[in-house]
């Protein structure tokens, strides 16, 4: 019973990491009771325990999903916590080995476990352990030479280190090299936040405004709520137009109330405002082609004409599409959801000037992003609606992602959410003019944010030019060491 009772107080220190709440620091010491737990234990003990914990932290965690599907959150929760549990499995592993290398093959073993559950059966790389940094911003500077696993590598060092030196297994020699390592870490950190190490273009600087309509879910697709949805966005939008006189507005995912190419009045609305203000207007919408349908955002020019559209590339399984329906069908009772398919370019939107959108949880996988700088992107948008998980912890954890993706790419990110959170990230990962109202609220509360961004240079970070190659170091140590003692083993 107490390594059951360890193992729910380390999925809470863990879970409360990534709330609203924002204690950030109780990562740096969430896995010592799981760690304590698992002493001394058989490995099929080991596996079950950690997986128990995994079941406790995603419950806890991504509990928000119950306002969307039961039986697809409990699929989730125990598909995910099968990580935890091989964590174990790993963490028993490691009595067979020098503390020395253990120090490193454990924070190893965590990154590569995320990395294979960011991208196994389309990914889900919600809640990885660098994202409950993401206001820490010292400590996450490295992201852009070793991502977000970079971030994960040192909190899990600093757990395992602090569990060794309470159980006196921690020699002072080895205690002063994880020291350093986190110091460099912080100092590197320190170094990136001064603003002279960022080099920005001789470009103007670009005015944006995002606006923040706070559309209820329910209404959205209602027919008879499309006037009072346009209402609202217009008001906001020329009121944003008016006051701050911004060279692009931007509205959420999927704001337009209507399908593109088949209703002719909403968007003949939304063409007329741009038109009305001279602007250039980014908005979400859904749009039908033939029979497909997809997620798109839409660049409305200053003359009222669309001058470029992108479709969404990487779709929610079970928010968008049902994957495996036709050899599962019993599959659809999962989600109630329609088929969205995938686009197939990164568009670069060109006016006022160059940048990529990621719609929805987009902003998750690295990849997309380093691409849209890659083909020339000045600065990143993310347009997305969180109003289906009510008033949670999940806009919060999924705005931690877009954090990442500017220091990643140092690159200003602009973002646009029905219902929150909106506003600005600069290229070290602050976070500057986000959508409030008078009490400081940030999430279902309407409004719109302005800031004016600097057009980042095109020299492009280690992280952007070589992607997850310290995911790929990782994988080389472990299998190296595995290796060795296997070798070691065989011949004694």
């Amino acid at each position: 019973m107490m390594a059951i009772g360890l193992s729910i107080l380390s999925a809470a220190l863990l879970s409360l990491s990534f709330s609203s709440y924002n204690f950030w620091f109780l990562a740096w010491c969430g896995f010592i009771p799981l760690f304590m737990a698992l002493e001394n234990k058989s490995l099929r003990q080991a596996l079950f325990i950690s997986f128990f914990c995994g079941v406790i932290f995603w419950s806890l965690t991504v509990y928000w999903l119950v306002h969307v599907t039961l039986l697809g959150l409990v699929i989730l929760i125990l598909y995910l916590a099968v990580y935890f549990g091989f964590f174990g499995g790993i963490f028993y592993s490691l009595r067979f080995i020098p503390v020395s290398i253990a120090l490193l093959f454990l924070p190893a073993s965590w990154i590569l476990l995320e990395y294979l559950r960011s991208y196994l059966f389309t990914g889900f790389p919600w809640a990885l352990l660098g994202f409950s940094q993401y206001k820490n911003l010292p400590i996450i500077q490295i992201a852009d030479i070793a991502g977000t696993g970079g971030v994960g590598f040192l909190i899990i060092l600093v757990n395992l280190a602090f569990y060794l030196a309470l159980r006196k297994k921690l020699k002072l020699r080895i205690a002063l090299v994880c020291a350093a390592i986190l110091l460099a870490a912080l100092i590197y950190g320190y170094f990136r936040l001064n603003p002279g190490t960022v080099s920005l273009s001789n470009e103007k600087s670009l005015k944006i405004s995002v606006i923040q309509g706070n559309i209820p879910q329910h209404l959205k697709w209602n027919k008879q709520s499309a006037d009072f949805i346009l209402k609202r966005y217009q008001e906001l939008t020329s009121q944003a137009a008016i006051q701050d006189k911004p060279e692009l507005i931007i509205w959420p995912e999927a704001s337009v109330p209507g399908l593109l190419y088949q209703d002719r009045e909403e968007f003949y609305q939304v063409f007329s405002l741009a038109n009305q203000l001279k602007i250039n207007l980014l908005v979400g919408a859904v749009s039908r082609i033939d029979e497909n349908y997809f997620n798109s955002a839409l660049l409305i020019s200053p003359a009222g004409v669309l001058s470029a559209i992108y479709h969404k590339l990487h779709l929610v399984p079970f928010g968008e599409y049902i994957p495996l329906k036709k050899t599962f069908p019993f599959l659809e009772t999962v989600a109630p959801i329609g088929d969205i398919q995938p686009g197939r370019e990164f568009t670069i939107f060109r006016q006022p000037a160059n940048f990529g959108v990621l719609i929805c949880f987009e902003d998750l996988f690295p990849k997309l992003s380093r691409e849209f700088v890659k083909r020339g992107a000045k600065f990143l948008v993310n347009i997305t609606n969180d109003a289906w998980y009510k008033k949670t912890s999940a806009p919060y954890q999924h705005f931690a992602a877009s954090v990442f993706r500017s220091v990643e790419n140092r690159i200003y990110l602009a973002r646009s959410a029905n219902t929150g959170i909106s506003g600005f990230i600069d290229p070290q990962g602050r976070i500057l003019g986000v959508v409030q109202d008078s009490l400081d609220k940030e999430i279902f509360v309407q409004g719109y944010s302005s800031q004016s961004i600097d057009l980042v240079s095109g020299k492009r970070t280690v992280y952007n030019r070589y992607g997850d190659f310290f995911v790929f170091l990782c994988l080389l140590f472990n299998i190296s060491v595995v290796i060795f003692f296997l070798v070691k083993k065989n011949e004694q």
